[in-house]
């Protein structure tokens, strides 16, 4: 466990068509937990550093690219409808198979670039669960076409192995409070919730929709 004083870098892993939200939920988050956690920071990395196009037409700018990205304490593997393109994109998945599994993790349908690049297989995860738009199927019911060793479950948070992965879009604020506390522990976690006004909210979604810790084969 790290104390408050102590660096973590959080990688997002972005790419054409992530949702804003994620960015928000991930790197946002980060930035606010800055207030607490003095050393803590964040960085972009896609495939090339350089300017970036979410959902939506917003643009940002990735700091690094596969091939000089830094080591990560954690990897967050952003979603959004660009997903689907990088279940097959070479470098997306070479470049998630190169790094320690339990370093990996995701929020919303990041999850589903990481089962096509086997990082989930044989475990429990979770992805967004409501279908939105043109799809015929939710991401979560996809788990099983996509990466068929992979357990698709509902919920806020699955954490199985070490791996971790969070629940449809705004849930990735949870997640990422979670890898928080995960780093610094769970004083250091609620204080950064309460810093974004989310306390309540965390603790309401793990409530409603749970944080299964698979390896304990329990539902919190």
């Amino acid at each position: 466990m790290k104390d408050r004083t102590s660096p973590a870098l959080f990688g997002a892993v972005i790419y054409d068509g992530v949702e804003p939200i994620d960015i928000g939920g991930t790197v946002g988050v980060i930035s606010m937990a800055k207030r607490v956690l003095s050393a803590i920071e964040s960085i972009t990395i896609a495939e090339k550093a350089g300017p970036v196009t979410l959902a939506g037409g917003l643009t940002v700018i990735a700091q690094a690219g596969f091939s000089d990205a830094p080591r990560c304490d954690v990897l967050i593997v952003c979603g959004g409808p660009g997903w689907r393109r990088e279940t097959t994109n070479p470098a997306m998945l070479g470049f998630l198979r190169s790094r320690p599994s339990p370093q990996v993790t995701s929020v919303c349908t990041g999850a589903m670039i990481l089962g096509a690049a086997g990082v989930l297989d044989g475990r429990i995860a979770t992805t967004r669960r409501s279908a939105v738009g043109s799809e015929v199927q939710s991401p979560l019911a996809e788990f099983s076409s996509l990466a068929p060793s992979v357990q698709g479950r509902p919920a806020a948070i699955v954490e199985d192995g070490g791996v971790i992965t969070g629940g449809g879009v705004s849930l990735a604020i949870d997640a990422t409070l979670y890898l928080i506390g995960k780093l610094y522990g769970d004083a250091a976690q609620a204080d950064v919730a309460r810093v974004i006004e989310y306390d309540r909210a965390y603790e309401a979604n793990r409530i409603a929709l749970g944080h299964v810790l698979a390896e304990r084969g329990t539902r919190l």
